[in-house]
């Protein structure tokens, strides 16, 4: 197979889909990329790293990074997470207050804002620095020391970020987080403004289809662990539309309201789509269509 043809296939295909789609606009520092931004890059476990479109332009990864925190967690804690925070698809927007209200400060999924900041709480309280923890462990595995906060997309964030602190106090009010609220409002909103490119991305990410294993030939997680991942990835990572992602495209998979999805195809690769023009959902409306044309294209899926 031609994977090279077959990734600009995808690129044409499926890059006009967003004109149907529109730009995060709650945030004004993504309300202002333009959304005819396209890109896809493939890591493969035998070492290419392919791409097509603008699929060496850095973007706001936004909740991307949450897989990467789930895993980091993981690793240094393991089972105990799951006393805070649970494993089922929320089946409500990714910032509930009413769904986290009802179920007494336990968010449903770590992918849901509220169970990010969980994360977030819990790798501050491990290693005393979770956003650099993240950094540091993006930058390794992506081959990139460059990649950083993007300070504009953070200060943006930051202020329009009612919602989140409303779903952190929450929380602290319920004894479900360990830090001081401001500290994990902190770094929240700064993970989420990381700047990677797809191909920053699709590298970071071959750990998940190397069951656990780093690119340095280290072990992160578990085989088990490392499934325990890709599973929550597929039932939850795509917000409430994780259901319709897990029909069409068929992979273990992470979006972002940046426009970006991370796809795992365990023991092959691990694909990164970027195309900022959202549903309803908040995912990237091009960056679902192509993942599910390049899942019945090469048949490569879990089912």
């Amino acid at each position: 197979m031609d994977l090279q043809a077959l990734l600009d296939d995808l690129a044409t295909e499926a890059a006009p889909c967003a004109a149907h789609g529109k730009v995060a606009d709650y945030i004004p520092a993504l309300a202002a990329v333009d959304p005819s931004h396209f890109g896809l890059a493939l890591a493969t476990m035998d070492g290419q790293l392919l791409g097509s479109g603008d699929w060496r332009t850095p973007f706001s990864v936004q909740s991307v990074s949450k897989a990467f925190s789930l895993a980091l967690v993981l690793a240094r804690d393991g089972e105990a997470l799951w006393q805070r925070v649970g494993r089922e698809p929320s089946g409500n927007p990714f910032n509930s207050l009413v769904q986290l209200e009802y179920e007494k400060g336990i968010p449903r999924n770590p992918f849901i804002n509220a169970g990010a900041l969980v994360l977030i709480d819990r790798l501050l309280t491990l290693t005393g620095d979770s956003l650099g923890t993240l950094r540091d462990f993006l930058r390794a595995e992506s081959g990139n020391p460059a990649l950083d906060v993007d300070p504009e997309v953070a200060a943006s964030e930051a202020s329009h970020g009612h919602r989140n602190a409303a779903l952190a106090h929450f929380m602290a009010s319920c004894g479900n987080l360990e830090n001081p609220v401001e500290r994990v409002l902190d770094h929240y909103v700064r993970q989420c403004a990381l700047r990677m490119s797809c191909a920053d991305l699709a590298k970071a990410g071959l750990f998940l289809a190397n069951h656990g294993l780093r690119a340095d030939g280290s072990r992160l997680l578990t085989r088990s662990e490392s499934k325990r991942v890709n599973s929550i990835m597929l039932t939850c990572g795509t917000y409430d539309a994780a259901g319709d992602f897990a029909y069409r495209v068929g992979l273990p998979g992470k979006s972002g309201v940046g426009g970006g999805i991370l796809a795992v195809l365990p023991e092959r690769g691990v694909l990164c789509v970027w195309s900022p023009a959202l549903d309803p959902h908040g995912n990237s409306i091009a960056g679902v269509d192509a993942l599910d044309r390049f899942t019945t294209r090469t048949g490569w899926s879990v089912f």
